[in-house]
């Protein structure tokens, strides 16, 4: 995560209510971290060739660009009010909607998005605008859903890759600035990959099964109450899928945590089942932690 000082955690929006709700979420990670808010909206329209300023005769106020500073205008207000005192900005960019963020991202202390919205921001989950934001951007990406708790863990999918450490640790930081509880999970099944040479599927003892992922959710922990000694610390090994894990653990969750690429049942978060099934099913936002380069 960029952590400079001053760097802005970055809001996209379109005038929908999904990205209204995204805003009211920005609004307060903005304010835990002391950070200022900064509220964007990609205009495409240029890129379209189409004009954004009124036609001559149009009654005053007419035209795309006029309407896209009217929504930067309500989304910096709705910003102001859910947090009084933020410093808040907004900005209309001429550009296409995840071009525009991932312009952002090497200066933002994170990007946060509705889950759904209209034009360039439709479709967040299931389209090209999250994909990319996601798996491009220099910092977290904070998808917006579900329901928005002040009480409740922070959860986070383990799975021992060292991605999934640099999601501990953003989930740790944001437990801190929360002053929430840290809960760390890690789901496995049991494995069905044949040994060399041997066509029949490995054959192991549950509890031997369950105390090498112990082991993997233990060191993917190491050290962590010495960095962050504040935050209570809980940790669940659970035989499942991680999606149905995650999702039932989301139910009393402020954030989930994932990694943006991992191994094993955890692998793929971004163009994989895993990390769809987590946008679309989690009752609480989502918050990607993208693979370093």
């Amino acid at each position: 995560m960029n952590s400079a000082n001053g760097a802005a955690v970055v809001v996209g929006v379109d005038g929908s209510e999904p990205a209204l709700r995204a805003v009211r979420l920005a609004a307060a990670e903005a304010a835990r971290r002391d950070r200022p808010l900064r509220v964007v909206h990609g205009f495409i329209w240029p890129l379209l060739r189409v004009p954004g300023s009124a036609p001559a005769g149009a009654p005053p106020g007419g035209g795309l660009r006029h309407q896209a500073e009217e929504l930067v205008s309500a989304a910096v207000a709705e910003a102001r009010a859910a947090a009084p005192g933020l410093r808040v900005s907004g900005e209309i960019i001429d550009g296409e909607a995840a071009a525009v963020l991932l312009g952002e991202t090497p200066t933002a202390t994170m990007i946060v998005l509705g889950d759904r919205g209209l034009g360039g921001f439709a479709a967040l989950v299931v389209g090209s605008v999250a994909i990319q934001v996601a798996q491009h951007a220099d910092c977290p990406v904070l998808v917006a859903r579900g329901a928005q708790r002040a009480a409740g863990p922070v959860v986070v999918g383990v799975d021992g890759s060292v991605l999934s450490r640099a999601a501990v640790e953003f989930a740790a930081e944001e437990a801190a600035v929360r002053g929430a509880r840290l809960h760390a999970v890690h789901a496995y099944t049991h494995p069905t990959s044949s040994g060399p040479g041997d066509m029949q599927p490995l054959v192991y003892e549950e509890s031997q099964l369950r105390g090498e992922e112990d082991r993997i959710l233990a060191e993917s922990l190491t050290g962590l109450t010495d960095r962050w000694p504040e935050v209570p610390l809980t940790r669940e090994v659970v035989r499942g899928r991680p999606v149905a894990v995650l999702t039932e653990a989301s139910r009393t969750a402020q954030l989930v945590v994932v990694g943006g690429q991992g191994r094993g049942e955890l692998s793929g978060l971004l163009l994989g089942s895993v990390s769809q099934g987590v946008l679309h099913h989690a009752d609480c936002p989502v918050t990607v932690v993208r693979s370093p380069d």
